[in-house]
């Protein structure tokens, strides 16, 4: 099984920077996004159960069962019963089952809760994880269309059935990374910063047109310059001044020019 190394996450990161919604799929996606951001209160109330944010849920839940909530959040099967299809058996207990009962049992089968890597990146990793890698594993020139159906990244070629591909035929649901691009969008979600980006982004110096003589601010400041070149469109010279086009990157990414910065 893959795993989220340094070389996924900036491929992740940039297809969802890139990601652009096909004109002719704009109404359905935008359709999609109003019913699950009208669902919210229920995907919050297995969010607060689980730590698993509520977007994912909302994605997966549209992915498994077309935002059905009369069905299994593991594979689509009705609530009336335990799953008949992959996981089988789920949940324990009598049926029927509710919505909100089922769901957390799907999400901590899959060993998800607060502490998963919920950062953009993290979140794709387990969206694909969540449908199967045999796309990226079998068919590498085949972005996933579980992710990218409907999207700039997708145009054919998925499996119509277990085991069974065809070049040629295309998915007719909206991908899972496009929904949530598109809840992004319009400022309903936003992604854990992971540990790492956040300790460079908290390590912020002041500004000053020369490069400093203290070495550790030389170097807080060339952490900073390598964390603001990691976003699209910022190329920044790593050389420890935390001048102008420093300032006007970290503006970029953040909305604020650097502490000091008469600009401010």
């Amino acid at each position: 099984m893959p795993t989220l190394t340094a070389a996924l996450r900036a491929e992740y990161e940039s297809l969802f920077n890139r990601c652009v919604i096909n004109p002719s799929r704009t109404k359905p996606v935008n359709d999609l996004v109003k019913k699950l951001i009208g669902n919210r209160a229920r995907y919050e109330a297995v969010s607060r159960a689980t730590g698993v944010p509520w977007h994912f849920i909302a994605a997966t839940h549209n992915m498994e069962s077309s935002q059905n909530f009369t069905k299994h959040l593991h594979n689509g099967d009705p609530l009336t019963a335990r799953t008949v299809q992959v996981p089988k058996g789920r949940p324990l207990g009598p049926p029927p089952f509710t919505w909100e009962v089922s769901a957390t049992d799907a999400l901590g089968l899959k060993k998800l809760d607060a502490s998963t890597d919920w950062s953009l990146a993290g979140t794709l990793f387990r969206l694909e994880l969540y449908n199967g890698w045999g796309y990226r594993t079998h068919h590498p020139e085949t972005l996933s269309p579980y992710l990218w159906s409907f999207s700039n990244h997708y145009v054919s070629g998925k499996y119509v059935k277990d085991g069974v591909w065809s070049p040629t035929a295309a998915s007719d649901q909206c991908g899972a990374a496009v929904l949530l691009r598109r809840m992004a969008e319009l400022g309903e979600i936003a992604f854990k910063v992971p540990a790492a980006v956040a300790a460079a982004a908290q390590a912020v110096p002041r500004y000053a047109m020369k490069k400093s003589t203290d070495a550790s601010i030389v170097a807080q400041v060339e952490s900073l310059q390598r964390w603001l070149g990691g976003f699209p469109q910022i190329f920044l010279k790593v050389d420890g001044v935390p001048g102008e086009k420093t300032s006007n990157a970290y503006k970029t990414v953040t909305g604020s020019f650097l502490p000091g910065d008469p600009r401010s």
